[in-house]
């Protein structure tokens, strides 16, 4: 009953992790699978240790396996980006109309990075984790966490300079 309730408490987490680093078909098969790699992996589990990075970890393994063997590379999911959304109040539709347009613009720039500047990009802003989680998750110090991000965020805004930062007016 206590991994249970485990899964209910990471579920949704899981689920958003999963859609950044596997193809869409393929998220919520990677989540099932991870979840069930988990239990059986439970007694490796350290004690004291944070729970969501080591599950966090299992869910993007599986996730980015199953993105390797599909051979195609992982688009960002715009759910995870939605469920973000500042504030209570209904956007105009006009506004609304252009925040899902600089959202996909956005996400399409991502898209374009290599496979570790993106993976380090969506764990530590689009899934909002430490820099530590981060680095659990990836499986990596979190040194290279700090450098990769640097350097992804150095080549995501020359990316977004070459199109003049804004989305076109076509």
């Amino acid at each position: 009953m206590a991994y249970e309730e485990l899964v209910r408490r990471h579920q949704e987490v899981a689920i958003r992790t999963a859609h950044l680093f596997a193809p869409d078909g393929d998220a919520e098969d990677a989540v099932q699978e991870a979840f069930v790699k988990a239990h059986a992996a439970l007694s490796r589990f350290r004690a004291g240790a944070p729970f969501r990075p080591w599950l966090l970890r299992i869910v993007a393994n599986e996730a980015r396996n199953r993105r390797r063997s599909a051979g195609r590379r992982a688009g960002l999911a715009l759910r995870s980006a939605e469920d973000r959304r500042p504030g209570d109040a209904a956007p105009s539709p006009e506004s609304a109309v252009l925040a899902d347009e600089q959202r996909a613009w956005l996400l399409g720039a991502v898209n374009r990075l290599r496979d570790d500047d993106r993976d380090a990009i969506a764990a530590r802003f689009f899934l909002d984790l430490s820099e530590a989680e981060t680095a659990e998750i990836l499986g990596i110090p979190r040194g290279t966490v700090k450098s990769r991000l640097s350097r992804a965020l150095a080549r995501l805004r020359e990316g977004l300079g070459a199109t003049d930062g804004r989305p076109s007016d076509d």
